[in-house]
């Protein structure tokens, strides 16, 4: 395969819808035949060829050092943690999507508190919503837990 004209995007677009449950590559290989690429574009052509082709080795690799990590500097993780789930809450669509499974788990335990975190009705006048669109998260403007998350970390 000519890995020159493959874009990052597909490469990542193949990542999703690769089988994941491959067995890794034997480390032997992965660790032995490491030489620097000539130019810049080489490298960028090696790059693509073995995230795809050692996906589960790298997935392996980051998982131990993650783990690592949280051995020798558990709040700094936790804080990372933290500070991706307020910068993720950014999006609308993360936001409504985590609402919404969040809830619905909640349901299962106590359907009076899912109740009570579901968002305010917002009221309709001529087709259009009286106030602009505010995403909420468990029945509290998404901004509260944005601020909450970041400041916390």
């Amino acid at each position: 395969m000519d890995w020159d004209n493959v874009a990052a995007e597909d490469v990542i677009e193949a990542l999703r819808e690769v089988e994941w449950s491959t067995p890794p590559r034997s480390f032997g290989e992965f660790f032995s035949r490491f030489a620097f690429p000539r130019s810049f574009s080489k490298w960028k052509s090696r790059l693509k060829c073995n995230l795809y082709y050692y996906r589960t080795n790298y997935f392996i690799l980051v998982v131990l050092l993650l783990g690592l990590a949280l051995v020798t500097r558990p709040l700094a993780i936790v804080g990372a943690a933290l500070t991706a789930l307020g910068i993720a809450f950014l999006n609308d669509s993360f936001a409504a999507s985590f609402n919404e499974k969040f809830i619905r788990t909640i349901r299962h335990f106590s359907p009076h508190m899912a109740a009570k975190m579901r968002p305010p009705h917002m009221p309709v006048i001529r087709g259009r919503s009286a106030a602009r669109k505010t995403v909420y998260v468990c029945g509290k403007p998404r901004w509260a837990y944005v601020v909450v998350l970041l400041t916390g970390t």
